[in-house]
C-alpha cells in the first residue's frame, strides 16, 4: 500500500507535522528524506530495508558513495543530498557553539562531535579552539590515524592555539572501534597536552572520546582533567 493510502495520522509527513519529528522512528525520518519508494516497496519499506543492510543509522550515513549507490532506489543524488543534511546539521550545530560558551550547549557538543567523528572509520583527533567567554573560534582535525590509534603531537597542538589566540581548547578524538572508555594512553596523552598547553596559558576545559555509537564520554565529568 501507497504511504497516500494511510491513514493521515500515521503518514510520516502528517505526522511529523502534527506531532514533531521526535515522535518519529529511524525509518520514519529516513523516508521522509527518501520522499518516494520503488516498485513494490513504500518509502517506509526502503528506509527500513536501507536499516536493516547497515545495521544503524550512523553507518548508514557513513556509507561510502559507492556502497550507497549501488542499492535499489539509492543513487549519487540521494547520496549527495544525505550528506548536505549531515554537513547542514553540523554547521548549525557549529554557529550555536560559537554564540554562546560552550557548555551552556553541552548536548550540542556531544552532537557536534557525533556527526563530526562518530562515523569515521578512521580515528581523528580534533581540536576545538575557543575565546575568552569559551565560544568556538574554529574546530580543526589535526591528525588522523589507523582504525585503532593515532600519533598526536602537543608542539602541533600549541602551535595551533597561539595561531588562533586561542584562551581555551577541547579536545576530541574517537574510537572507530567501539570502546567508548578512555584508554591510559589517552589518559597520558591528555596529560601531556594539558602541561603543554598550560606553559603558553591555554586552558584545556575537557577532552571528549567518541564512540562509533552511543554518547561521547567527558575526561571532565570523569574527573580525569
Amino acid at each position: 500500500m501507497a504511504i497516500t493510502d494511510w491513514p493521515a495520522d500515521e503518514r510520516p509527513r502528517e505526522k511529523l507535522i502534527a506531532r514533531g519529528a521526535a515522535a518519529l522512528s529511524d525509518a520514519e525520518l529516513l523516508a521522509i528524506f527518501l520522499r518516494v519508494g520503488i516498485p513494490g516497496q513504500s518509502a517506509v519499506d526502503l528506509a527500513r530495508g536501507l536499516l536493516n543492510h547497515f545495521g544503524s543509522l550512523t553507518r548508514l550515513c557513513s556509507a561510502s558513495a559507492t556502497e550507497f549507490s549501488a542499492l535499489p532506489g539509492m543513487g549519487l543524488a540521494k547520496y549527495a543530498q544525505l550528506q548536505a543534511v549531515m554537513e547542514l546539521s553540523s554547521r548549525a550545530l557549529a554557529e550555536t557553539m560559537s554564540e554562546r560558551a560552550l557548555f551552556d550547549s553541552p548536548q550540542a557538543v556531544r552532537d557536534w562531535l557525533r556527526l563530526r567523528l562518530g562515523h569515521l572509520p578512521h580515528e581523528t583527533f580534533c581540536v576545538m579552539l575557543l575565546d575568552a567567554r569559551h565560544r568556538l573560534i574554529v574546530a580543526v582535525d589535526l591528525f588522523r590515524g589507523t582504525l585503532t590509534q593515532t600519533s598526536v603531537y602537543p608542539r602541533e597542538v600549541v602551535k595551533l592555539a597561539l595561531a588562533h589566540n586561542a584562551a581555551a581548547v577541547v579536545l576530541a578524538h574517537n574510537h572507530p572501534s567501539g570502546a567508548a572508555e578512555p584508554s591510559t594512553a589517552d589518559e597520558l596523552l591528555t596529560r601531556s597536552l594539558k602541561d603543554a598547553l598550560d606553559l603558553v596559558n591555554v586552558r584545556v576545559l575537557d577532552h571528549f572520546v567518541v564512540p562509533a555509537h552511543g554518547q561521547a564520554v567527558s575526561f571532565a565529568e570523569r574527573g580525569l582533567l
